[in-house]
This record gives C-alpha cells, sequence and structure tokens, in this order.
C-alpha cells in the first residue's frame, strides 16, 4: 500500500529581531504511557537527533531523575544536560512510531526532528518558495 505525503504549510513565527520568518512546523502527537499531547516540531535537517524541551517531557510525564542515559548536544544547545529517552509519535493518519529524543533541560527551543531517528523514519520533501513540505512514512 503506498501512502500518500501529507502536505503541510510552512508557519509564520517571529525571529528573535521580531520579524516574522517562515518555518517547517509539523504538528504533531507525542505520547508515553497516558500522557499525550500535540505539538508544533521544527523538521530541522541540520540536527543530528530529535531534541525535546525541558517542558514537554515533564508533560508528557517524565522524571529527569530516573532518566539515566545522558546524551551530549553541539551547536546552541552544546554544554546543556540532555538524557535520552523514547516516545511514541504520530503524524496526521499515518501510523505511530518510536522516536528517540534527546531531553534537555532547555525550555527556549521547539521540538526539534532531526536525522535521528526522525528523518529515518519518515521522507520529507521542501517546497521553500511555495511555502509547503510534505511528510510521509518510509
Amino acid at each position: 500500500m503506498t501512502l500518500v505525503p501529507g502536505r503541510f504549510p510552512y508557519l509564520p513565527k517571529p525571529d528573535p529581531l521580531g520579524n516574522l520568518c517562515y518555518q517547517p512546523l509539523l504538528p504533531i502527537s507525542l505520547s508515553r504511557g497516558r500522557q499525550a499531547i500535540q505539538a508544533l516540531a521544527l523538521l530541522d535537517t541540520g540536527s543530528a537527533i530529535n531534541v525535546l524541551p525541558f517542558s514537554v517531557g515533564l508533560q508528557l510525564g517524565l522524571d529527569w531523575n530516573q532518566q539515566t542515559i545522558s546524551v551530549p548536544l553541539s551547536g546552541v544547545l552544546a554544554g546543556v544536560e540532555a538524557r535520552g529517552i523514547t516516545v511514541t509519535a504520530s503524524v496526521a493518519s499515518f501510523p505511530s512510531v518510536i522516536l528517540a529524543f534527546a531531553w534537555t533541560q532547555a525550555n527556549a527551543i521547539p521540538v526539534l526532528l532531526g536525522q535521528v531517528n526522525f528523518f529515518a523514519e519518515y521522507d520529507a520533501c521542501f517546497f521553500g518558495s511555495r511555502l509547503l513540505f510534505e511528510v510521509k512514512p518510509k
């Protein structure tokens, strides 16, 4: 069975200077156990790993002190402590997948979807000039 890609618009978001820029923000459902949330996640092809802000992990019922796998971060998050976790993720009407995240103590970031393992589970095609992107399972 061939799945039709989900098509999503780039969404406006103010940059640090207050100017509007458009970003590929994907509506995604994240769940762990009985806790589930809806989030807008930034598709970041330059991110090596998926990253989860601290507050989102708390909303999913995670306990920082129970997470024992340390994950090193780089870039603007270098030096910020992070722990490895997994959550169930759902995009559009596609089947759910397990995504691995670096759960960081930072909150001033969106949910980031990176190479490990969002782009291993989904294909994405960006149409920046049309402010659209498509996502479909592998």
